[in-house]
């Protein structure tokens, strides 16, 4: 089945990996690094890349920290934070996923396509991540994004 392409994101602190589905949510490839600078120009860089690919929905990485203590502030809840704070300037459907060794992951495919090692790796941990939601969904692992809905009758 034809559908809209998804976009993969991989969130962090000085950089995002973007990167997009083919449209019959078969496979990812790799995009862009965005190099962070405020959160209105990230999030306008964002939507910009999502009209040029025609995506349908968002799938962001979540990080975890299993070793975390009880109470501690967590990568995952500033990932969770910054997706509400997308939600505010999207009405696709937003959908995480296990962003758990993509960095590592990524790292290899980056030796495998001879990149400088000290290039960013961000687009390829978007790929990786993306990829692993693409084949769960295929494998029925994972639910399809679905639509966000307005609830009309408060206004």
């Amino acid at each position: 089945m034809i559908r809209a392409p998804l976009l993969g994101i991989d969130h962090g602190i000085k950089r995002i990996g973007i990167a997009v589905s083919d449209r019959l949510w078969l496979t990812a490839r790799e995009v862009t690094v965005i190099m962070r600078t405020t959160r209105a120009a990230d999030f306008e860089t964002i939507s910009r890349l999502i009209a040029e690919h025609g995506a349908s929905a968002l799938v962001v990485g979540m990080p975890h920290d299993e070793l975390a203590a009880e109470g501690q502030h967590t990568q995952a809840d500033t990932v969770a934070l910054w997706i509400e704070r997308l939600r505010g300037v999207t009405d696709l459907p937003i959908v995480t996923w296990d962003e758990q060794m993509t960095s590592e992951d990524a790292k290899r495919i980056a030796r495998r396509l001879r990149r400088d090692p000290r290039a960013p790796i961000d687009d390829l941990a978007a790929r990786v991540m993306l990829q692993s939601y693409l084949d769960a969904l295929r494998d029925g692992l994972a639910e399809a994004p679905t639509p966000r809905t307005t609830d009309w009758s408060a206004s």
